[in-house]
């Protein structure tokens, strides 16, 4: 079956960086367009960032761009997430998901498989 396994979370200060991976398996890794989501306390999920199957594509939310980097690496299965210059508004659980059609990838109801999550938590 499919699995999406995010890892690299954690407790960060205000500034630093993170980086997020997402390992990917019983899918044609590069049929899918890959996406990462979050999710603050009380708020709803939003979309981050997303990058195409072949990893020509990328997209970001207006709040992260210049901040994330989205990429993926085709041989091992895994798409990764550069969090730089981190503010306390990106704390949240951060979740990997794959899309087969990618042709709305903010849009959450278009992901067929999701992982479940890594903690991040960003600190003034």
């Amino acid at each position: 079956q499919v699995q999406l396994v995010e890892s690299g979370g954690g407790l960060v200060q205000a500034g630093g960086s993170l980086r997020l991976s997402c390992a990917a398996s019983g899918l044609t890794f590069s049929k899918y367009t890959m996406g990462w989501f979050r999710q603050a306390p009380g708020k709803e999920r939003e979309f981050v960032a997303a990058v195409s199957g072949t990893g020509g594509s990328t997209n970001y939310a207006d709040s992260v761009k210049g901040r994330f980097t989205i990429s993926r690496d085709a041989a091992r299965n895994t798409v990764y997430l550069q969090m730089n210059s981190l503010k306390p508004g990106d704390t949240a659980v951060y979740s990997c998901a794959a899309d087969r059609y990618g042709l709305r990838y903010a849009q959450i109801s278009e992901y067929d498989y999701w992982g479940q999550g890594t903690q991040v938590t960003v600190s003034s």
